[in-house]
């Protein structure tokens, strides 16, 4: 341990500990732009790279910036003298310099740290004046933008996807007032191994990084008299909305949730959750036969599109390895064009199935080739759920005053296995409710898989099933499955089922939720929602879901029948590792 003193006050952190690590543990609030710190997945990046976080140290002459200089013992800090806040003002001010001046219609703005730390220090003009950078916007990706223009080259993005996620899809480019970050050669993202996870949206500090915006084509839709628009919503959404109205996080808003959509005037309201628990029913049957049949072991889920991309790019040779069922949003999206159509004596033709989702890769998802039937796409818009935010505020809903309504029938009625499908960890507890009693044909009565739940990187652990051992695992973050599967191509390691979310804790830390800044406590309380409203559902298990089995006696016949593997399967493609 080291002991130091901070604007006076004594402090003692771990040898090896930064200054601002010492501030954080005193209170003592230092701002910054470039940190990305999360320590429930062991990353810091500390590179310095925008030096706002800059302050004294008794004996040196230059300032030191926070974030990357090793406390020393009996080192002795100030963080605001007139010295540092000027020093700090004029680095925002020569940042500010190369930004463009678009706040008022920039997709970040209100939510734009450099925005927010310019308030922070006073900035209230733009002190420098001079040659400005210019690059050309990449929008050749169906789930986000490239702004360079808006680049602060904090390099939290390049951290994100080469240091957690191990995409290495970004990096830094040329030299001096040309640096830019981006792909390889500076390809078209489009072009690159990007798996559209949107970790890399959800760190960025300004709108250098942005989702595509897609609230205008479902208003569009709406409002056609000649469309039928349903709209699903998964189930990491209800856990995270509230947080942008006020509502404490942790704070499941299903209700108020289905309440707005159905004011915005869409036809039906469904929840995927139903068609979480449909996915169950196909995973865990193809795991059933796999498992007794001695067919490709262990399987892997699917229910992820980042982390389907990424085994594209990366696991090629493994392609028969995973899960060969759409995700729940595909699954929704492929009944409601059949089945519940139909039902509604609706023209498929006319309806436009809208996605509420954690997710920015849901929008590359949606828009695959294999996602779709008769030339008609299973899912036609995908919003996030900071979208949903934008479009209830432009609607003028007061979303802490509604009165909590339900979803539609018939897809909109779900047990606990589904809800859980928004937390790493909750796709394999609910598959083995049912694979255990499908199995054995016993009652599961304890149904909480605990040693799967939390923000562990990678879990793991063995199931007894009627006395056959099942070695199951868990990975949140794609370095996390890249360890795994690694170790299994290597013959390390052997499992029966893995599951894998592209984002780390899944899809409730999806690059399209609420900004949590790192903030490992809001994880925990949106994955505690999650569980909470699994845990007060009467039904807990997805194969007892009595609208689940009206669809598999009057239309798909039983799980892995010939219609099910046409409307709810799919295959992979390779794709180039670089």
């Amino acid at each position: 341990m080291v002991s130091l003193k901070i604007n006076g006050k004594a402090v003692e952190v771990p040898e090896g500990a930064t200054i601002l690590e010492a501030a954080d543990k005193l209170g003592v609030h230092i701002p910054t732009l470039c940190r990305l710190d999360i320590p429930e997945f062991s990353l810091h990046n500390q590179g310095a790279s925008c030096r706002v976080c800059m302050v004294e140290v008794a004996g040196r002459r230059n300032l030191a910036p926070a974030c990357a200089t090793p406390v020393m013992p009996d080192m002795e800090v100030k963080t605001h003298t007139a010295r540092v806040i000027n020093a700090r003002r004029t680095i925002v001010e020569l940042i500010l310099s190369n930004h463009p001046k678009t706040c008022l219609t920039c997709p970040k703005s209100t939510a734009c740290e450099l925005q927010s730390l310019a308030a922070e220090l006073s900035i209230q003009g733009i002190a420098f004046s001079g040659q400005t950078s210019r690059h050309t916007v990449d929008a050749s990706s169906p789930a986000y933008a490239r702004d360079m223009n808006k680049c602060v080259l904090c390099r939290r993005c390049e951290t994100m996807c080469s240091t957690v996620q191990t995409v290495n899809a970004l990096s830094g480019l040329n030299r001096g007032f040309a640096t830019c970050i981006g792909p390889a050669f500076n390809m078209p993202i489009s072009d690159s191994v990007c798996v559209s996870c949107g970790q890399c949206v959800a760190v960025c500090p300004t709108a250098a990084l942005s989702e595509v915006n897609n609230a205008a084509e479902v208003w569009a839709a709406i409002k056609d008299p000649d469309k039928f628009v349903v709209v699903q919503t998964a189930p990491a959404v209800r856990a995270a909305l509230g947080e942008a109205f006020g509502i404490p996080a942790g704070v499941p808003v299903t209700g108020k949730m289905a309440a707005a959509l159905r004011m915005f005037g869409f036809d039906r309201v469904f929840d995927t959750d139903f068609a979480a628990d449909l996915t169950i029913m196909e995973e865990a049957a193809e795991f059933i036969h796999r498992f007794k049949h001695g067919g490709k072991l262990p399987i892997l889920t699917s229910c992820c599109p980042g982390w389907v991309k990424f085994f594209e790019h990366q696991f090629s040779d493994m392609l028969d390895v995973p899960s060969t069922c759409k995700s729940p949003q595909q699954m929704f999206g492929a009944i409601a064009k059949t089945r519940l159509a139909e039902e509604l004596k609706v023209d498929p033709a006319r309806m436009v199935v809208v996605s509420v989702m954690p997710c920015i890769a849901k929008k590359y998802e949606a828009g695959r080739a294999d996602m779709g039937r008769d030339g008609r796409p299973d899912v036609d818009i995908v919003i996030t759920t900071r979208e949903l935010v934008k479009m209830i505020r432009e609607a003028g809903i007061n979303f802490a005053a509604l009165q909590d309504e339900a979803f539609d029938d018939p897809m909109g009625e779900s047990t606990g296995a589904g809800v859980i499908f928004g937390a790493s960890g909750g796709v394999l507890e609910a598959a083995l409710r049912t694979a255990y009693e499908w199995i054995t044909g016993k009652t599961l009565d304890a149904v909480d898989f605990t040693a799967l739940r939390g923000l562990r990187g990678i879990k793991e652990a063995t199931v007894d099933v009627d006395g056959m051992p099942v070695k199951v695992a868990v990975a949140g973050g794609l370095g996390n499955a890249r360890k795994l599967l690694e170790d299994i191509r290597a013959g390390k390691k052997q499992y029966h089922i893995i599951e894998v979310m592209a984002c780390p804790g899944g899809c409730i830390d999806g690059g399209g939720q609420p900004y949590h800044r790192g903030r490992t406590d809001i994880l925990k309380k949106r994955m505690k929602a999650l569980y909470a409203e699994d845990k007060s559902k009467v039904l807990r298990k997805s194969h007892e879901n009595p609208f689940i089995k009206k669809l598999y006696a009057e239309f798909l016949g039983e799980p892995h029948s010939k219609l099910a593997h046409e409307l709810l399967h799919t295959h992979y493609v390779k794709r180039p590792r670089m």
